[in-house]
Order: structure tokens, then sequence, then C-alpha cells
């Protein structure tokens, strides 16, 4: 049996512009970043597994440097037992000014070119690697019509970097039913940040690391072991921190106290979490989200909250001061209905959000 990790989008160097970190959590995220590449890298050398696949967007090369792409060599330098493939994906492309081309790599180290699908053959082990690297950021080349049938007498590996969900994807579309037709024993995907295992011979490693909150759920590594007869796959989850979107419900009874250890209940607090309020409030209760995160962020790693309550009105005194307007006839409306009607009684808090103060948060 040979024994792999597979991974990949770990987008070394990003600066994390597009989330709402302040500059000292974006930096800590840089180095985090780093330190789980060189985690996986350690986790090769000390398990003996025979490759790690990296599945492209390796790194952002729009800021990385050349000291940057250097320490990524010495760090898989390290692991000299350890055969490292990489195939490059749209954000670390292979063109004629990448910083690939600017060193020179370890023997353990290979780079799949981008001169359509490239075969390594690794005699030892009966095994035939097949990858495919990236010279532009869109990319809808058809990559296999130069493919040689397999020889079903070795062990067949597919690594690339492409879309599988969407046949118009400008990344590299791939048909899901062909590519798993084609015979490879095991088809290491990259390019889709959250793992996805389709079988035992195809699977989306995800990204180790989350980038921002539209990557929820556990981040992690492939690992694997592969022969003619078998292939067993299995996720291990490996990011140092996750991302956490949360939804807690107010009522008009809970005190500024209650809200605040309502959050602070919140377990993991080493994750970064985004906490949105909803429900309704006491009307006397300033429910003001900088003093809310100022009194709880140290309990935290990062926390941003969102406010979507709506205010407890006092529905007697609103109705009588606008008895001959659309606010008092609504309230009278919806007063005929079941108040007790959870959904009901939402329904009215949020018509008079819009009609007081012409907005509304869902």
């Amino acid at each position: 049996m040979i024994k792999f990790i597979h991974t990949g989008d770990l987008h070394l160097g990003l600066q994390f512009k597009n989330v709402s970190f302040p500059r000292e959590i974006a930096n800590k995220r840089r180095i985090e970043l780093w330190t789980t590449f060189e985690r996986i890298v350690n986790k090769a050398i000390e398990d003996k597994v025979d490759f790690l696949f990296i599945a492209g967007d390796l790194y952002e090369e729009k800021y990385f440097t050349l000291g940057d792409i250097k320490r990524i060599r010495d760090i898989l330098e390290s692991a000299k037992d350890v055969n490292i493939i990489i195939s490059t994906g749209n954000h670390d492309t292979l063109n004629k000014n990448s910083l690939y081309h600017m060193i020179e790599w370890p023997e353990n180290v290979f780079i799949f070119t981008s001169e359509g699908l490239n075969k390594l053959n690794f005699e030892e082990k009966n095994l035939c690697i097949y990858g495919y690297s990236w010279d532009i950021g869109e990319n809808n080349k058809k990559v296999f019509e130069e493919l040689e049938a397999l020889d079903n007498e070795k062990i067949n590996i597919l690594l690339i970097h492409g879309d599988v969900f969407n046949k118009d994807s400008k990344y590299l579309p791939l048909d899901k039913k062909y590519i798993e037709s084609m015979g490879f024993n095991y088809i290491a995907l990259g390019h889709i940040h959250k793992a996805e295992i389709f079988s035992n011979k195809m699977a989306y490693c995800g990204s180790p690391e989350p980038l921002d909150f539209g990557e929820t759920g556990e981040h992690g590594i492939i690992y694997g072991k592969v022969s003619k007869e078998d292939t067993e796959i299995e996720f291990i989850p490996f990011s140092r921190r996750n991302f956490v979107e949360k939804t807690i419900k107010i009522d008009e009874n809970m005190s500024y106290g209650d809200i605040i250890d309502s959050i602070n209940e919140l377990k993991n607090k080493e994750d970064l979490y985004r906490i949105k309020l909803h429900g309704t409030v006491d009307r006397d209760i300033n429910l003001d989200t900088d003093d809310l995160t100022k009194a709880i962020e140290e309990n935290f790693y990062y926390i941003d909250i969102i406010d979507n309550t709506i205010i407890d009105y006092d529905l007697e005194i609103l109705e009588r001061e606008n008895v001959d307007n659309i606010i008092g006839l609504f309230i009278k409306e919806m007063k005929s209905k079941d108040l007790e009607d959870e959904i009901i009684r939402d329904a009215l808090y949020i018509g008079l959000e819009v009609l007081t103060k012409g907005k509304v948060n869902l």
C-alpha cells in the first residue's frame, strides 16, 4: 500500500482584505496559514507517508515574494523521504514569470508543467501520477483530450485543480462522471475550499485552514492508502481554528447581562465567531453592538456581533398615539390575531420596525 496526504488551497500569503478582521487578527491568521502548512509537512514526515499531494493554490501569487517561495522550498526539503507532487491552480499559476521558476527545487519535489496533462512514473512503486498546472487565472482547457489509456497494471493517480460542480466554470470545469470513469485509483482534487469525498477514489481536500465566514465547518486534509486492489481515504480535521456563525435568540425578558451570558456560553472560544442576535429586546435596553463586543471580546479570539433584534414595543401606547394612521391601524389588525403565536408576534414587530423606522433586519 502507498500512503499519502492530499492537501491544497493553502493560499499562503493571503492578506485577508475581504474579511472584517482588525489588522492584528489578519496578521495572526497569515502566520497560522504558514504554521498549518508546516504541520502538514511534519505529519507527512512523522507518518512516513510516501507522497504529499498539493492540489493547487499553494500560495497567493499577488502577494508572494522570492523569500516566501524559498521558505516553501526549505519546508518541503525537510521532508526528504516524502515525494511531494504539486499541481498549480488559479492563484499560483505556472506562467513564465512564476516564482516556481525562480528557484531550484529539491529532488523530492515534482511540479507538473502547464503543457497539457503530464505523467510522472515511479517504477519502484508501480505508480503513475497524472497532473496539470495552470498558467493563467481563468481556464477552460480540455486537458484530457490527448490522454492515452491508463496502464491498468499500475496504480494511477490524478492530481488536478478544477471545478466538478459547474460545467460553465471559468476555473477548469471537469466532467465528474467522465473522470470517474477513466479508471484512476485516486483523483485528488483542488479548488473547492470545503472538503468533499465523492467516493473512496475521488475527493476535494478543501482548504486546511478556512479563509473567511463563507467557509464554516471543519477543515483539514485527506489521508489515504492506495494499491492496485483498493483505495482507503479519510478526512482528518487539521485547522488551527474554525469560522463559526451562530444565531442567538433574544427575548424581551432578557437583561443586558443575560444577553452577555448567552454569548459567553459559546464553546471553543479560540474559533472565529460571527454572532447574529435575533428576537425582541426590552425597549429600555440600548443594545449597542460596539459596547457589547467590548464587554466580551477578551473572552474570544475574534467575535463579530450583528444585531438583528427588534424592539419590544408598548403596543397600547403606540396604538393610542397613532390611532388615526397606518401604524395604529396595523396594530389594531394584528391584535385581532393570536399574538401568543410566535410567528404572528414576530410579524407584528417586524412590521412596526418598517413603519416606524423604515427598515427591517431579517
